[in-house]
Protein backbone atom coordinates (compact mmCIF):
# COMPACT_ATOMS: atom_id res chain seq x y z
CA UNK A 1 0.00 0.00 0.00
CA UNK A 2 1.38 3.55 -0.99
CA UNK A 3 -1.16 5.72 1.30
CA UNK A 4 -3.11 6.74 -1.49
CA UNK A 5 -7.03 6.04 -0.81
CA UNK A 6 -8.10 3.38 -4.09
CA UNK A 7 -10.65 5.70 -6.18
CA UNK A 8 -13.81 3.41 -5.29
CA UNK A 9 -13.32 3.60 -2.26
CA UNK A 10 -13.43 7.47 -2.33
CA UNK A 11 -16.06 8.03 -4.56
CA UNK A 12 -18.11 5.94 -1.55
CA UNK A 13 -19.21 8.80 0.48
CA UNK A 14 -19.92 10.88 -2.31
CA UNK A 15 -22.48 8.08 -3.24
CA UNK A 16 -24.14 8.23 -0.05
CA UNK A 17 -24.70 11.70 -0.37
CA UNK A 18 -26.01 11.46 -3.82
CA UNK A 19 -28.76 8.92 -2.77
CA UNK A 20 -29.85 10.74 0.43
CA UNK A 21 -30.71 13.83 -1.94
CA UNK A 22 -32.03 11.92 -4.59
CA UNK A 23 -34.98 11.44 -2.09
CA UNK A 24 -35.06 15.50 -1.58
CA UNK A 25 -38.20 17.05 -3.16
CA UNK A 26 -36.20 20.03 -4.91
CA UNK A 27 -32.32 21.15 -4.83
CA UNK A 28 -29.99 21.55 -1.91
CA UNK A 29 -26.92 22.70 -0.77
CA UNK A 30 -25.44 18.85 -1.39
CA UNK A 31 -26.75 19.08 -4.95
CA UNK A 32 -24.63 22.00 -5.42
CA UNK A 33 -21.37 20.35 -4.00
CA UNK A 34 -22.23 16.69 -6.35
CA UNK A 35 -21.88 18.94 -8.58
CA UNK A 36 -19.10 20.90 -8.16
CA UNK A 37 -17.53 17.81 -7.69
CA UNK A 38 -18.96 16.02 -11.07
CA UNK A 39 -17.27 19.46 -12.48
CA UNK A 40 -14.23 18.76 -11.59
CA UNK A 41 -14.35 15.33 -13.65
CA UNK A 42 -15.74 12.51 -11.47
CA UNK A 43 -17.59 10.34 -13.68
CA UNK A 44 -19.57 8.20 -11.42
CA UNK A 45 -21.22 11.69 -10.12
CA UNK A 46 -21.58 12.87 -13.79
CA UNK A 47 -23.33 9.63 -14.45
CA UNK A 48 -25.79 9.84 -11.54
CA UNK A 49 -26.20 13.03 -11.47
CA UNK A 50 -27.50 12.24 -15.04
CA UNK A 51 -30.08 9.97 -14.13
CA UNK A 52 -31.39 12.59 -11.65
CA UNK A 53 -31.91 14.97 -14.39
CA UNK A 54 -33.51 12.44 -16.84
CA UNK A 55 -36.00 10.80 -13.72
CA UNK A 56 -36.76 14.74 -11.90
CA UNK A 57 -34.87 12.56 -8.80
CA UNK A 58 -33.91 15.42 -6.00
CA UNK A 59 -33.81 18.13 -9.09
CA UNK A 60 -36.69 19.39 -11.36
CA UNK A 61 -36.49 16.74 -14.34
CA UNK A 62 -34.64 18.18 -17.27
CA UNK A 63 -33.56 16.04 -20.22
CA UNK A 64 -31.18 18.40 -22.06
CA UNK A 65 -29.02 18.35 -18.37
CA UNK A 66 -29.00 14.93 -17.76
CA UNK A 67 -27.97 14.60 -21.41
CA UNK A 68 -24.86 17.08 -20.46
CA UNK A 69 -23.72 15.20 -17.79
CA UNK A 70 -24.09 11.65 -19.34
CA UNK A 71 -21.36 13.34 -22.26
CA UNK A 72 -18.98 14.05 -19.83
CA UNK A 73 -19.04 10.51 -18.14
CA UNK A 74 -19.21 8.55 -21.39
CA UNK A 75 -16.36 10.73 -22.73
CA UNK A 76 -14.44 9.21 -20.17
CA UNK A 77 -15.33 6.23 -20.83
CA UNK A 78 -18.49 4.74 -17.86
CA UNK A 79 -20.01 2.18 -19.83
CA UNK A 80 -23.15 3.11 -18.48
CA UNK A 81 -23.14 6.76 -19.33
CA UNK A 82 -22.49 5.38 -23.16
CA UNK A 83 -25.70 3.10 -22.71
CA UNK A 84 -27.65 5.83 -21.47
CA UNK A 85 -26.46 8.22 -24.01
CA UNK A 86 -27.22 5.73 -26.62
CA UNK A 87 -30.73 5.37 -25.66
CA UNK A 88 -31.51 8.98 -25.53
CA UNK A 89 -29.94 9.07 -29.48
CA UNK A 90 -32.97 6.06 -29.79
CA UNK A 91 -35.56 7.46 -28.19
CA UNK A 92 -34.70 11.40 -29.37
CA UNK A 93 -35.14 12.06 -25.63
CA UNK A 94 -32.89 15.87 -25.07
CA UNK A 95 -31.35 15.26 -28.49
CA UNK A 96 -32.43 14.89 -31.70
CA UNK A 97 -33.52 10.86 -32.50
CA UNK A 98 -30.11 9.78 -34.26
CA UNK A 99 -29.55 6.15 -34.89
CA UNK A 100 -26.12 6.57 -35.91
CA UNK A 101 -25.08 8.43 -33.00
CA UNK A 102 -27.43 5.97 -30.92
CA UNK A 103 -25.17 2.81 -32.17
CA UNK A 104 -22.41 4.68 -31.53
CA UNK A 105 -22.30 4.66 -27.87
CA UNK A 106 -24.17 1.29 -27.66
CA UNK A 107 -20.86 -0.25 -29.41
CA UNK A 108 -18.64 1.58 -26.91
CA UNK A 109 -20.50 0.30 -23.61
CA UNK A 110 -20.81 -3.37 -25.55
CA UNK A 111 -16.78 -2.94 -26.40
CA UNK A 112 -16.45 -2.39 -22.53
CA UNK A 113 -18.51 -5.79 -21.87
CA UNK A 114 -22.32 -4.25 -21.02
CA UNK A 115 -24.60 -6.69 -21.73
CA UNK A 116 -27.63 -4.62 -21.91
CA UNK A 117 -25.73 -2.58 -24.57
CA UNK A 118 -24.69 -5.76 -26.42
CA UNK A 119 -28.36 -6.56 -26.64
CA UNK A 120 -29.50 -3.30 -28.20
CA UNK A 121 -26.79 -3.46 -30.38
CA UNK A 122 -28.24 -7.07 -31.49
CA UNK A 123 -31.80 -5.74 -31.87
CA UNK A 124 -30.15 -2.62 -34.14
CA UNK A 125 -28.70 -4.78 -36.30
CA UNK A 126 -31.69 -7.42 -36.16
CA UNK A 127 -33.91 -4.48 -37.28
CA UNK A 128 -31.51 -2.60 -39.84
CA UNK A 129 -31.94 0.81 -37.28
CA UNK A 130 -29.54 2.38 -37.96
CA UNK A 131 -27.27 0.28 -39.56
CA UNK A 132 -27.71 -2.56 -42.54
CA UNK A 133 -29.79 -5.69 -41.52
CA UNK A 134 -27.76 -8.47 -40.92
CA UNK A 135 -28.89 -11.52 -38.62
CA UNK A 136 -25.54 -12.54 -38.48
CA UNK A 137 -24.29 -10.16 -36.58
CA UNK A 138 -27.59 -9.69 -34.18
CA UNK A 139 -26.85 -13.41 -33.00
CA UNK A 140 -23.30 -12.40 -31.86
CA UNK A 141 -24.19 -9.56 -30.28
CA UNK A 142 -27.50 -11.15 -28.82
CA UNK A 143 -25.02 -14.48 -27.48
CA UNK A 144 -22.39 -12.01 -26.05
CA UNK A 145 -25.17 -10.19 -23.80
CA UNK A 146 -26.60 -13.88 -23.31
CA UNK A 147 -23.83 -16.02 -22.04
CA UNK A 148 -23.98 -13.16 -19.48
CA UNK A 149 -26.94 -14.29 -18.32
CA UNK A 150 -29.42 -11.27 -19.77
CA UNK A 151 -32.71 -12.66 -20.13
CA UNK A 152 -33.75 -10.40 -22.50
CA UNK A 153 -30.92 -11.38 -25.13
CA UNK A 154 -31.49 -15.24 -24.45
CA UNK A 155 -35.27 -14.64 -25.05
CA UNK A 156 -34.09 -12.56 -28.50
CA UNK A 157 -31.91 -16.13 -28.90
CA UNK A 158 -34.64 -17.83 -28.62
CA UNK A 159 -37.06 -16.37 -30.82
CA UNK A 160 -34.21 -16.46 -33.37
CA UNK A 161 -33.67 -20.23 -33.24
CA UNK A 162 -37.18 -20.64 -33.51
CA UNK A 163 -37.61 -18.93 -36.64
CA UNK A 164 -34.15 -19.86 -38.29
CA UNK A 165 -33.47 -15.96 -38.45
CA UNK A 166 -29.48 -15.82 -38.93
CA UNK A 167 -28.86 -19.70 -37.07
CA UNK A 168 -30.26 -22.89 -38.47
CA UNK A 169 -34.02 -23.35 -37.44
CA UNK A 170 -33.61 -25.58 -34.37
CA UNK A 171 -36.71 -25.65 -32.05
CA UNK A 172 -34.77 -27.62 -29.14
CA UNK A 173 -31.85 -25.28 -28.97
CA UNK A 174 -34.85 -22.35 -28.72
CA UNK A 175 -36.42 -23.97 -26.22
CA UNK A 176 -33.13 -23.88 -23.99
CA UNK A 177 -32.53 -20.45 -24.80
CA UNK A 178 -36.29 -20.10 -24.06
CA UNK A 179 -35.64 -21.86 -20.39
CA UNK A 180 -33.01 -19.40 -19.67
CA UNK A 181 -34.99 -16.16 -19.61
CA UNK A 182 -37.79 -17.84 -18.32
CA UNK A 183 -36.19 -19.32 -15.13
CA UNK A 184 -35.72 -15.49 -15.12
CA UNK A 185 -38.98 -14.73 -15.09
CA UNK A 186 -39.23 -13.10 -18.59
CA UNK A 187 -42.77 -13.38 -19.34
CA UNK A 188 -42.47 -13.50 -22.86
CA UNK A 189 -40.05 -16.59 -22.70
CA UNK A 190 -42.35 -18.34 -19.97
CA UNK A 191 -45.30 -18.20 -22.21
CA UNK A 192 -43.40 -19.58 -25.23
CA UNK A 193 -42.49 -22.51 -22.71
CA UNK A 194 -45.97 -23.11 -22.17
CA UNK A 195 -47.38 -23.08 -25.87
CA UNK A 196 -44.51 -24.89 -26.88
CA UNK A 197 -45.37 -27.88 -24.31
CA UNK A 198 -48.54 -27.60 -25.19
CA UNK A 199 -48.10 -28.29 -29.23
CA UNK A 200 -45.23 -30.29 -28.32
CA UNK A 201 -43.17 -28.27 -30.34
CA UNK A 202 -39.05 -28.55 -29.20
CA UNK A 203 -40.33 -30.08 -26.11
CA UNK A 204 -42.42 -33.48 -25.30
CA UNK A 205 -46.31 -32.45 -24.97
CA UNK A 206 -46.92 -31.80 -21.12
CA UNK A 207 -50.10 -29.69 -19.96
CA UNK A 208 -48.88 -29.57 -16.86
CA UNK A 209 -45.84 -27.70 -17.60
CA UNK A 210 -47.84 -25.80 -20.05
CA UNK A 211 -49.89 -24.78 -17.44
CA UNK A 212 -46.98 -24.09 -14.89
CA UNK A 213 -45.16 -21.95 -17.47
CA UNK A 214 -48.06 -19.74 -18.67
CA UNK A 215 -49.38 -18.91 -15.12
CA UNK A 216 -46.32 -17.42 -13.99
CA UNK A 217 -46.24 -15.74 -17.15
CA UNK A 218 -49.99 -14.82 -16.40
CA UNK A 219 -48.55 -13.20 -12.93
CA UNK A 220 -45.65 -11.45 -14.33
CA UNK A 221 -44.71 -8.30 -12.76
CA UNK A 222 -43.03 -7.50 -16.50
CA UNK A 223 -47.14 -7.73 -18.28
CA UNK A 224 -47.70 -4.23 -15.90
CA UNK A 225 -50.99 -2.08 -16.70
CA UNK A 226 -48.96 -1.32 -19.89
CA UNK A 227 -49.56 -4.28 -21.15
CA UNK A 228 -52.77 -5.94 -20.47
CA UNK A 229 -53.52 -7.59 -23.00
CA UNK A 230 -50.79 -9.71 -23.08
CA UNK A 231 -51.56 -10.70 -19.68
CA UNK A 232 -54.97 -11.97 -20.72
CA UNK A 233 -53.34 -13.95 -23.33
CA UNK A 234 -51.12 -15.55 -21.18
CA UNK A 235 -54.16 -16.43 -18.52
CA UNK A 236 -56.28 -17.76 -21.68
CA UNK A 237 -53.23 -20.19 -22.59
CA UNK A 238 -53.12 -21.28 -18.51
CA UNK A 239 -56.84 -21.81 -18.85
CA UNK A 240 -57.03 -24.01 -21.84
CA UNK A 241 -53.79 -25.92 -20.72
CA UNK A 242 -55.50 -26.56 -17.39
CA UNK A 243 -58.62 -28.44 -18.89
CA UNK A 244 -56.48 -30.91 -20.20
CA UNK A 245 -55.39 -31.47 -16.12
CA UNK A 246 -56.86 -34.05 -13.62
CA UNK A 247 -57.32 -32.42 -10.35
CA UNK A 248 -54.63 -34.02 -8.94
CA UNK A 249 -51.86 -32.80 -11.86
CA UNK A 250 -53.48 -29.30 -11.30
CA UNK A 251 -53.00 -29.20 -7.57
CA UNK A 252 -49.56 -30.65 -8.63
CA UNK A 253 -48.96 -27.97 -10.63
CA UNK A 254 -50.08 -24.98 -8.38
CA UNK A 255 -47.41 -26.01 -5.46
CA UNK A 256 -44.32 -26.13 -8.42
CA UNK A 257 -45.88 -22.34 -9.39
CA UNK A 258 -46.15 -21.43 -5.24
CA UNK A 259 -42.44 -23.07 -5.02
CA UNK A 260 -41.03 -21.49 -8.31
CA UNK A 261 -42.68 -18.26 -6.59
CA UNK A 262 -40.81 -18.91 -3.47
CA UNK A 263 -37.45 -19.18 -4.91
CA UNK A 264 -37.61 -16.19 -7.38
CA UNK A 265 -39.33 -13.52 -5.18
CA UNK A 266 -41.00 -10.60 -7.44
CA UNK A 267 -38.54 -7.31 -7.52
Amino acid sequence: MNGTTPRFLRIIPLIIVLLTVLACPAFSEDIQTLIKEAEGGNPEVQFNLGVAYERGRGVPQDYAESIKWYRMAAEQGLAQAQFNLGVAYEKGQGVPQDYAESLKWYRKAADQGLAQAQCNLGIAYERGQGVPQDNAESMKWYRMAAGQGLAEAQYNLGVAYYKGQGVPQDYAESMKWYRMAADQGHAGAQCILGISYSDGQGVPQDYLLAYFWTSLASKSNTCGSDNRGANYFYMDYAANAARQLTPEQLTKAQEMIRDWEAKHPRK
